[in-house]
């Protein structure tokens, strides 16, 4: 039974600071690896941080293609052997519904505003699937005897490109009509298909005998611009984020071929001795992941050396499809409240309060809101803030204009009126919500006074200036 390619699924002062702020730039999650195991029936779950796997789940016979959704929240699975697809929720790593496609589905991919799923079935068509209710909503026909495998999409999701592996072609389907617009003659066999981030260009693997090459397609003009040669019988393809090189996985030969998009040679070749088969790329583009078909492994590759750096042990045969769940780009707030030296009974004090964004994303143009709470000892003069618009009766500030990440917003001047007979130390709180993050932020100030020697005591009459 032949195999297929998993398509890529592609797709940071004041004395006595009160909290010490977050770090200028918050790494997003790690992202995940979903790998199927075609002679296990089942997909593996790989946590790209620790390069170990977290969970197995069961899926349909003969699991082939992998692809996640823009989103990062589900995979969606081809089982070649049932002629379904499993889809997965990828929060909880449990099967939620199992959609009928055509007979021998393969390839799949997610369109970028994650809709539809395009899934390549070899007996001759490609389902259409809606991925809010998951059931087929068209059906395009290929042809008889095309074996339809590879499934990419453009970027801007207009077009789907499909290598056909008993037609030595690649069929380009208008989305708006789920119609086949172009027909594009390539090598021998074609199998997998990668799209550059910029959607200029198709690379396809031709694995047929005599072939043992990469097609690029020109998608402006659907004509084939260069043949690239590589190793024997390449099989997957993914690009990076950047676009600048093709990886190429060659089961045949046992290593992967590395391809500079700019020239389109190989200007790198990385050897495994083993079967390479699926591919998939991390969206920082710092790693490739390459299954070992003829295993039980999956091999990382460091894409600045092109050595290979770690290896995953699965526990399971024969490792094909892979995919892996984009970065999750989000923002966190940070805020920071300080003042300066200690305060004195019966005079003004001054804090300031700082917010910023150390994630991974702009905040999201919601409101963010500041509120602050004061000790008894203390009461709020004014409230001001360079567009901020604050209110001193509720102690809040409110702005709603976007924040990008590793930036802080104009700061926030609280000043307050220290109480005669305040002493000690009091704490002021300050909390930061809004603009896409969820969590509510918290900055606490200990504010020291200090007793005023202009201030004396009178037992009988309270204090006297």
């Amino acid at each position: 039974m032949r195999v297929c390619m998993a398509v890529l699924a592609v797709l940071a002062g004041l004395a006595l600071p009160a909290v010490t702020p977050s770090p200028a730039w918050a790494a997003p999650s790690p992202p995940t690896a979903y790998v199927a195991n075609i002679n296990s029936n089942n997909v593996s779950v790989i946590n790209t941080s620790t390069n170990t796997v977290t969970t197995t789940i069961a899926v349909g016979n003969s699991p082939f293609g992998v692809a996640t959704t823009p989103d990062g929240k589900h995979a969606y699975v081809t089982n070649q052997g049932s002629g379904n697809v499993s889809v997965i929720d990828t929060a909880t790593n449990t099967i939620t519904a199992t959609v009928t496609v055509g007979g021998g589905p393969s390839g799949v991919a997610i369109t970028p505003n994650g809709t539809r799923a395009y899934v390549a079935n070899g007996s001759g068509t490609v389902s259409v699937i809606d991925t809010a209710t998951n059931t087929v909503i068209t059906t395009v026909t290929i042809g008889a005897g095309t074996g339809p495998e590879g499934v990419a999409i453009t970027p801007d999701g207009t077009r789907v490109y499909v290598s056909n592996f008993g037609s030595n072609h690649v069929s380009v389907i208008d989305t708006a009509t789920n119609t086949v617009t172009a027909t594009v003659t390539v090598g021998s066999n074609p199998r997998g298909v990668a799209i550059t981030p910029d959607g200029t260009r198709a690379y396809v693997t031709n694995w047929g005998s005599g072939s043992n090459s990469v097609s690029v397609i020109d998608t402006a003009t659907n004509t084939v611009t260069a043949t690239v040669p590589v190793g024997t019988q390449p099989f997957g393809v993914a690009i990076t984020p950047n676009g600048t090189r093709a990886y190429v996985t060659n089961p045949g030969s046992g290593d992967v071929s590395v391809i500079d998009t700019a020239t389109n040679t190989v200007t790198a070749t990385v050897t495994f001795g083993n079967n390479p088969a699926g591919v998939a790329i991390t969206s920082d583009g710092t790693r490739a992941y390459v299954t070992d078909n003829g295993g039980t492994m999956v091999f990382v590759i460091d894409t600045a050396t092109n050595t290979v750096t770690a290896t995953v042990a699965l526990n399971n045969n024969s490792p094909l499809g892979i995919a892996i769940t984009p970065a999750v780009l989000a923002p966190s707030l940070t805020i920071a409240k300080s003042h300066t030296g200690n305060f004195t009974p019966g005079r003004v004090g001054v804090y300031t309060i700082t917010v910023g964004n150390n994630g991974s994303a702009p905040t999201d143009g919601t409101t963010v809101t500041v509120h602050d709470t004061l000790p008894p000892q203390l009461t709020a003069t004014s409230l001001t803030g360079s567009g901020w618009r604050c209110t001193r009766s509720t102690l809040t500030c409110t702005r709603s204009n976007v924040l990008a990440a590793g930036s802080s917003y104009p700061p926030i001047t609280l000043r307050v009126r220290v109480a005669r007979t305040a002493t000690g130390t009091v704490t002021n709180t300050a909390t930061v919500t809004g603009g896409g993050d969820t969590t509510t932020h918290t900055a606490t100030d200990p504010t020291v006074i200090d007793p005023d020697p202009w201030y004396h005591p009178n037992h009988d009459h309270g204090w006297w200036w």
